[in-house]
């Protein structure tokens, strides 16, 4: 199985159209190829490549940052004597004095199939400059390790941000490749656009499921993605981040589990299986408690429920970490109806919106939480019609 960056590397067919051109990498820790070289050096000892510059995401290029929203500087670098652009810091999209840096732009992100990802809006952030300044942009494509299922509704009008590039749902189900032909699509860009496919991605396929098991080692693309089981859990999980539950940042299973110092972890289990047994297939739950030594509840034992998506416990095709997490919050306000559950702090710069509504594209999914007498069927009635649009307007966009 091989990656876009190895075939890129090894095929000197697809190399031919970079021939006089300036190349630029947009990449991050993850961005490694299948000898293990982090893929801005392979490019860079390629002869017949003329590599210019090279940008970072969100954590940088090396994967500097280790919480959310702090920003990373521009900087040279070291060995390569080459500007390395920050898209995380002064700017979120690439200025005309970056762009005049390169020809074609080559990105190379390992994404986790989540719409909150900021990977991919970066990616739909370059496309747009690419089109205005006539640059060129290739997607090194990567495995979508939550593989083709798709959960949420789509964002709605007026709730993209950061954190949100498009009307997609939660889990997309796509690459990152078919995310850029969805956004050229979406967002009728005129840019030069090419995708170098993976060989041999079969994102069905046991036991991985979208991530090549036995293939291919995970690095982490970001601090607290750490493994498979936090990228299949991200979907529901990333909600954590806009309530006052811990999720698991400061252990050592971040976005796998979820606590607080004054949860009944077993009786929100139980209450989560009497609402939606239906939600909570495929997975296993476990209490457990947890001392987180940064973030949330730093310091103070906390009593959490750890989702077990591995080995035996785990069933691709009915894990729904969306809904997952949505009955667990439910649980919560139907056990503690005034427990202050969203958080109301700057979520990636927005100060006049819930975090919990940006990270879900809308208030649909809070306003379902707090209403008492709302049940698991209204919020599938909601989502599923988003569910299927979705699934049909991407369906000619799968490269695999």
């Amino acid at each position: 199985m091989k990656f876009g960056i190895d075939r890129l590397l090894n095929e000197a067919d697809l190399r031919k159209p970079l021939a006089g051109r300036r190349v630029a990498l947009l990449a991050h820790p993850a961005s490694l190829t299948a000898d293990w070289r982090h893929s801005l050096d392979a490019l860079a000892a390629l002869p017949d490549v003329k590599l210019t510059a090279a940008f970072g995401p969100q954590h940088g290029l090396r994967g500097d940052k280790q919480d959310n929203m702090v920003e990373s500087d521009d900087y040279t670098d070291p060995k390569l004597g080459i500007p390395v652009f920050s898209l995380y810091g002064e700017v979120r999209r690439p200025t005309p004095a970056m762009l005049d840096s390169f020809d074609v732009l080559l990105v190379d992100l390992q994404d986790l199939g989540c719409r909150i990802y900021t990977f991919i809006t970066t990616l739909r952030y370059v496309l747009e400059a690419a089109a205005e300044q006539g640059k060129s942009v290739w997607v090194l494509d990567r495995p979508n390790p939550a593989g083709r299922p798709v959960e949420g509704n789509l964002l709605q009008p007026g709730w993209e941000s950061f954190v949100g590039a498009g009307p997609l749902p939660m889990r997309h189900g796509l690459s990152m490749a078919e995310m850029a032909q969805w956004f050229i699509r979406e967002f009728k860009l005129d840019v030069e656009f090419q995708a170098v496919t993976m060989q041999g991605w079969q994102p069905e396929a046991a036991p991985g499921y979208g991530w090549p098991l036995g293939h291919r080692e995970w690095i982490n693309p970001s601090p607290n993605a750490p493994n498979l089981s936090m990228a299949r859990a991200y979907a529901g999980t990333v909600m954590l981040e806009g309530t006052t539950l811990s999720e698991g940042r400061g252990t050592t299973r971040p976005l796998e589990l979820f606590g607080a110092p004054d949860l009944d972890a077993e009786t929100v289990i139980e209450t989560m299986h009497a609402l939606a047994p239906q939600w909570l297939e495929g997975c296993r739950l476990r209490p457990c408690w947890f001392e987180p030594t940064f973030h949330k509840h730093v310091g103070q034992l906390c009593a959490g429920v750890q989702i077990h998506v591995e080995a035996c416990s785990y069933v691709h095709t009915q894990f729904q970490p969306w809904r997952l997490m949505a009955v667990a919050f439910k649980a919560i306000r139907q056990l503690q109806p005034d427990y202050p559950l969203w958080r109301d702090f700057p979520y990636e710069y927005e100060n006049d919106r819930l975090a919990i509504d940006l990270i879900n594209g809308g208030a649909l999914l809070r306003e379902w939480v707090d209403d008492a007498q709302a049940a698991p069927q209204d919020l599938d009635r909601a989502v599923q019609p988003d569910e299927q649009a979705w699934r049909e307007q991407t369906r000619k966009l799968l490269l695999y």
